[in-house]
């Protein structure tokens, strides 16, 4: 008897993100004390001495991730020294999950605040290289009034007054 094989897992949405680290296992540690995540699987690599892969969930998102390796296009945001990718994560109560992360041992980028766009943003990054975007939408805005809104902000901010 044939089983039906689903091309999405169960679960997933269509986009997974997948972060390469130097040290997943010390990543999982962090993202459960910052961010709640349930580890769903850790997979060593041939040798034993790291991990291949790893699977977490938070809330109900999934996150790959796995060490970095010998070749050049798998390298950690800590190795680069940067990462053009950031992670927003939408949660009920922005304010208390930012403080877990702090608390945790990310560090602050942009407290958090009401944004223009009608969320409750504010950012960290995490001792890893990779920038979270911790939001609660808190407002409904037409396209006008987040143009408004941009303009206002970004005028504010050439000033120099944040």
């Amino acid at each position: 008897m044939k089983t039906e094989v689903k091309a999405i897992p169960e679960g997933f949405h269509t986009v997974t993100p997948c972060l390469t680290l130097k040290n997943s296992l010390e990543a999982i540690a962090f993202y459960k004390a910052a961010f709640g995540a349930k580890e769903l699987g850790v997979f060593p690599s041939p040798d034993g001495k790291s991990t291949m892969h790893a699977l977490i969930r938070i809330g109900d998102s999934f996150l790959m991730m796995g060490d970095e390796a010998p070749e050049p296009e798998c390298r950690s945001a800590e190795s680069l020294g940067a990462s053009p990718i950031g992670l927003y994560v939408y949660v009920k109560d922005a304010d208390a999950a930012f403080k877990q992360a702090v608390d945790a041992g990310a560090a602050v980028v942009m407290p958090i605040d009401d944004m223009f766009w009608g969320d409750r943003c504010g950012t960290v990054k995490d001792p890893f290289g990779y920038v979270w975007n911790i939001a609660t939408h808190t407002r409904e805005l037409s396209d006008k009034k987040v143009q408004e809104g941009a303009k206002a902000f970004f005028a504010k901010a050439s000033t120099g007054n944040p």
